[in-house]
């Protein structure tokens, strides 16, 4: 084989291996949400309404 060759084989590899490995961790990944404390939820939920009290948006 030819350099050309060796040289378009790795990069083939190379571009699957990333791929791959992309596709993991997108169907491996944990949501934000997930992540936070469930106190916190509700912290900032009492924050945006005491921001706001009128209850009116924007």
């Amino acid at each position: 084989m030819n350099f050309e060759t060796l040289l378009l084989r790795g990069l083939f590899g190379t571009c699957a291996l990333v791929c791959g490995l992309t596709l993991l961790a997108m169907v491996t990944a944990t949501p934000a949400s997930a992540l936070a404390t469930p106190g916190h939820a509700i912290a900032t939920t009492q924050v945006i309404a005491a921001a706001n009290p009128a209850g009116k948006a924007g």
